[in-house]
């Protein structure tokens, strides 16, 4: 998945979230996929593990590990991302921000089950989350356009509740 990621990347122009989304499809369907790596996950929330950090830093693919009930916060990206659904299912939210200000409004939510993709470019507009609502574990992979060590400092503008 590494090489095939790594390729739609170096077709992709600025923002290459949707050619590296359709080339990890092909792979979430793979059961051995994530074979020798150990992602545990955690009681209270969802954890982030590196999977590859490319070595001209210029992206990163993580896996995402989510109990029932653990979610993210609300948040738009700063660098593109594209996730691919691996394990179980993960509903994802999507907001807007209301004319004139204000906090964010819910405006579309999907079911992301596994073999799903989605992706979204550097957009401040385009804000999300994702829930685990479902009754087993899931994990989700996220292809982000920032090396690994910068995604709690760099990647996110979080919205309060």
């Amino acid at each position: 998945m590494i090489d095939a990621i790594s390729s739609a990347i170096a077709a992709g122009k600025a923002s290459p979230a949707a050619g590296v989304a359709a080339a990890m499809a092909p792979f979430l369907g793979d059961p051995s996929l994530l074979a020798g790596r150990s992602c545990p996950s955690a009681p209270d929330t969802y954890v982030r593990h590196m999977i590859h950090d490319d070595a001209a830093g210029g992206w990163s693919l993580a896996a995402l590990v989510w109990r029932p009930g653990h979610m993210s916060p609300m948040h738009a990206h700063r660098a593109w991302c594209a996730i691919g659904f691996y394990r179980g299912s993960l509903t994802e939210v999507g907001y807007r921000l209301p004319e004139g200000g204000g906090a964010p409004v819910p405006n579309h939510t999907a079911l992301r089950r596994s073999g799903d993709t989605s992706h979204t470019g550097p957009d401040p507009g385009a804000i999300h989350r994702l829930v685990n609502i479902g009754s087993e574990t899931a994990i989700s992979l996220h292809v982000y356009g920032l090396p690994f060590d910068r995604l709690g400092t760099d990647l996110n503008t979080v919205y309060a509740d």
